[in-house]
């Protein structure tokens, strides 16, 4: 038996069988692992714990949030259908850049279309999922590899388009006021170029101020809170962000996707993951369908890419980069795909302990080392710091070594990334909660003396 079940293994049956109380679980020991190594870190720096601890919880539960999100969307389209699309990164940029085109004011650089910001996420949605659908007509003809070529390329070729020059509509001659611009039907627009744009949801926290710039009565309540523990308004703006991304846009992608997956056109997808020629011998038009939900799941990437890059204020092409895809598809990895709440654990699991947590653990270590090294050496010493790893690691020093791999531990990640990887393939390639398979039946046929998964899954005991 690997780690992995191991682990599994010691978790009660009670919470195994109910997907909230995983969730919660989990949530709540990562939480506490988190406060803890904060805690730490502040007594260490001699600063004050509470802020110190808000800021990195609210940090936490972004990322958790957006990864978590991304992964549902990607889990109807690989875990339900069996579709390899590596173009998340794209589908996520066109859903940003059109929602900031279409609520920029018609006199701005770049110019839009001044539409108000609920009807511009509403177009950008409709937009993601046009382009999705005409990517798909060609793209879907092809299989596996191929395809996962076609999408990655398309994603490339959308970052690329975004970023040229010639679509940026901003000024190029000052005297003339002359324009690159994208001009339909009498409407001009422009992307911005590598210069980037600006996205209306710089301030997602609007829900808590009234028709005016002051608070209402939530906003009142959440900052004197905030207030009284010493928290800065920025932390309190974050952490009731995230915890609206948490609680109320997961959970609505989670039910989305679970009555997707449980409705006729659900089983359709399923069927045509397990095996696509058996689907259209029962007289399925399987091209039709996997079009469609090529179509929503692009709109839902669209989405998270809103929700996510959209609120920083200020977005540019470079921002997605095939390795946000590469992220993502790691989250779903490692929870499982063909499982939703496999998707939700692993958007937590990789966003708290593979993307965040080699930095958190490396600041735990760096400051206790250093901690040690005043204890023993006495005052102003400190952990050698080799500029390359030659250097590191011809020293013959322990703390040399150890002290590249604090200062270079966002690079390192990446290795740590792919050993965990290799590890899930080997000894648990369908992921945390991969055997957790959504029935294809329009009931439940599976063992009733069993433990039957509660989000439509069959347990492999």
């Amino acid at each position: 038996m690997s780690v992995g079940q191991r682990l599994w293994s010691a978790v009660p049956d009670s919470i195994k069988e109910d997907d909230k109380r995983l969730i919660i679980a989990l949530l709540a020991g990562t939480y506490l692992v988190y406060a803890l190594s904060q805690i730490y870190l502040s007594f260490m720096a001699n600063a004050e714990i509470v802020p110190a601890v808000a800021n990195s919880l609210q940090n936490l539960t972004f990322l958790i949030a957006v990864y978590a999100i991304m992964a549902l969307a990607l889990n109807l389209h690989w875990g339900y259908t069996g579709l390899f699309n590596i173009g998340i990164a794209g589908f996520m940029a066109v859903g940003v850049y059109s929602m900031s085109i279409l609520a920029a004011p018609p006199g701005g650089s770049p110019p839009g279309f001044g539409l108000p910001v609920p009807l511009a996420i509403l177009g950008a949605l409709v937009i993601t999922a046009i382009v999705g659908g005409i990517a798909a007509l060609p793209a879907l003809q092809l299989e596996a590899d191929y395809l996962a070529i076609v999408t990655v390329g398309l994603s490339e070729i959308i970052r690329l388009v975004l970023n040229a020059d010639y679509f940026s509509g901003t000024v190029t001659d000052p005297e003339s006021s002359s324009y690159n611009v994208v001009e339909v039907f009498g409407l001009k627009f422009g992307t911005g170029g590598g210069q980037g744009i600006n996205t209306p949801l710089s301030s997602p926290t609007s829900y808590l101020y009234g028709p005016g710039s002051d608070p209402n009565a939530l906003g009142q309540f959440v900052y004197s809170l905030g207030e009284s523990l010493g928290v800065n308004t920025s932390v309190v703006n974050g952490a009731t962000y995230g915890l609206f991304l948490l609680v109320f846009v997961m959970t609505a992608y989670y039910i989305l996707l679970v009555r997707i997956g449980n409705s006729p056109f659900g089983r359709v997808l399923k069927a045509i993951r397990e095996d696509e020629l058996v689907a259209q011998s029962l007289g399925k038009d399987t091209r039709w369908f996997k079009v469609k939900v090529f179509m929503v799941g692009c709109a839902l990437m669209g989405l998270g890419g809103i929700l996510w890059q959209g609120t920083y204020g200020f977005v540019n092409p470079n921002t997605f980069r095939p390795i946000v895809t590469f992220y993502i598809f790691t989250a779903l990895i490692v929870g499982g795909s063909g499982s939703n709440t496999g998707s939700v654990v692993g958007g937590a699991v990789f966003a708290a302990f593979l993307f965040e947590g080699p930095r958190q653990l490396a600041r735990v270590i760096e400051a206790g080392t250093e901690a040690l090294l005043i204890t023993l050496s006495g005052p102003g010493a400190s952990m050698p710091s080799p500029n390359n790893f030659y250097a590191a690691f011809t020293a013959l020093d322990p703390l040399g070594w150890l002290g590249y791999t604090i200062n270079n531990i966002s690079s390192l990640r990446f290795i740590f990334l792919g050993v965990v990887l290799v590890y899930l393939m080997q000894n648990r390639s369908d992921g945390l909660l991969g055997h957790r398979k959504e029935i294809a039946a329009s009931v439940d046929l599976s063992d009733r003396e069993g433990t039957a998964a509660t989000d439509g899954g069959e347990s492999d005991e």
